[in-house]
Formats: structure tokens, C-alpha cells, sequence
């Protein structure tokens, strides 16, 4: 499970985002003024950090450069700025990203994952991940079931690596397409819902008695429990 550094000093907002975390699968740890983030950063190991820039004594900017200083961990920036100049100046700063307040739940969570989808879940080796009897080899950039290998592309590579990071979490087609495509969802459920398909088939194939991928319907889609 990831762990992620909530920094933010409105009561309030920190627990509306530690309680979303919570939903989504990530593991949060709250923080309420810049002094105690960087307290937190130094003595866990976090997979990354949700900085508010307007905090108590230590400003947003100086924690963000102490973390820069200590390592690549992604950082994303919760602003109220939203001029070009001033978030051009975040971005160089050494944020990775950021949201201007108020923010859509949504399209933080969306993301969240795109700064995840290079690391590797804690859920088996550093190579692959399992579900069931899928392995997804992360090196190989496929699934192997019995040692059969499914033969995926890139995108369904992709798709099948976020549900099986997170298996308890429904993924809206939003979230798919903005996570692996890292472009605006503008409602083509059609991409979507080809690549979930082929993935279908393509695990079906290699054993076609167990349901590896659930349709929630109205929402989007899990693995199957």
C-alpha cells in the first residue's frame, strides 16, 4: 500500500483527504504545519506527498525544498494559485505537480496515480505483481498465468497494472484513461471499453474459469474478488 504525507493545516481538509486516501487504498499520514511535515518526512518513508503552500511557520516552499533536497519523492502542490507566472515558478520550484483549490476528489486521485505508476506496490517482489493466478511481470511487460504468457499491449499492460495495484478499488473510466493515456477523459467510453475487453479475452484464454475483472456498473471496474 502507498503511503502518502498529507500536509495541510485546515483540520477539516486533512481529514476530507486522509478519509478519500483511505478509500482509494493509500495509506495517509497527517501533518498540520510545515515544521511537522518535515519532522514526519525525515523519520517515515512515504511514496508522496499532498503539500498545501499556505501553512504555519515553515512556508509550503521551504518544506518543498527540504524534501527536494532529501530525495525524488512526487510532490503535489494543493494551491489557490492559479496564475500561469506563479505555478510555472511551483513546477521549477521542484514540484511535481499541482491542484488549484477548490479541487474535484476525482481528478486529485487521477493524480495521485500518475505519479504512482512508476513505483511498485507492496504487494510481492520488485518485479511483479499477483492477482489470483495472474502474474504481471513488470520487466516483461505482460501477464503469465500457468506460464502462459497473455500478450498484452502497452495499454492494456497498463490498465491491468493500475486494477491489479489497487484490486479493492473501482476505477472510473475516468481515472483509467487520464492515468495510463495522461490526457483529458473527454467521455469516449468506446477506448475504454475495447481494452478492457481484450484483456478479458486474453486472460480467458489462458484459463477461462475464473472472472479476473468486474464491471461495476455506473461506475467504472475491479478485479474480482
Amino acid at each position: 500500500m502507498f503511503k502518502i504525507l498529507v500536509v495541510e493545516d485546515d483540520i477539516d481538509i486533512s481529514a476530507m483527504l486522509c478519509d478519500l486516501l483511505w478509500q482509494n487504498d493509500y495509506a495517509p499520514t497527517a501533518a498540520y504545519s510545515g515544521t511537522e511535515a518535515v519532522l514526519n518526512f525525515k523519520i517515515g518513508s512515504y511514496d508522496l506527498v499532498l503539500l498545501d503552500l499556505m501553512l504555519p511557520g515553515k512556508s509550503g516552499q521551504d518544506v518543498l525544498r527540504d524534501i527536494r533536497a532529501a530525495g525524488n519523492v512526487p510532490v503535489i502542490a494543493l494551491t489557490a494559485i492559479s496564475d500561469k507566472q506563479s505555478t510555472v515558478s511551483l513546477l521549477k520550484s521542484g514540484a511535481d505537480d499541482y491542484i488549484a483549490k477548490p479541487f474535484d476528489n476525482n481528478e486529485l486521485i487521477a493524480r495521485i496515480e500518475v505519479q504512482l505508476r512508476h513505483k511498485q506496490p507492496d504487494s510481492g517482489t520488485d518485479s511483479t505483481i499477483a492477482f489470483k493466478d495472474v502474474i504481471l511481470n513488470l520487466e516483461a511487460f505482460d501477464a503469465v498465468i500457468d506460464s502462459k504468457h497473455a500478450g498484452l499491449s502497452k495499454k492494456e499492460f497498463e490498465i491491468l497494472k493500475l486494477l491489479m495495484s489497487h484490486p479493492k478499488k473501482v476505477f472510473s473510466k475516468n481515472n483509467l484513461y487520464e492515468s495510463v493515456w495522461l490526457d483529458e477523459f473527454i467521455g469516449d467510453d468506446n477506448t475504454i471499453n475495447v481494452h478492457i475487453s481484450k484483456i478479458r479475452a486474453k486472460l480467458s484464454k489462458l484459463n477461462p474459469d475464473v472472472e479476473y475483472i468486474q464491471t461495476v456498473w455506473g461506475i467504472g471496474f475491479k478485479m474480482h474478488e
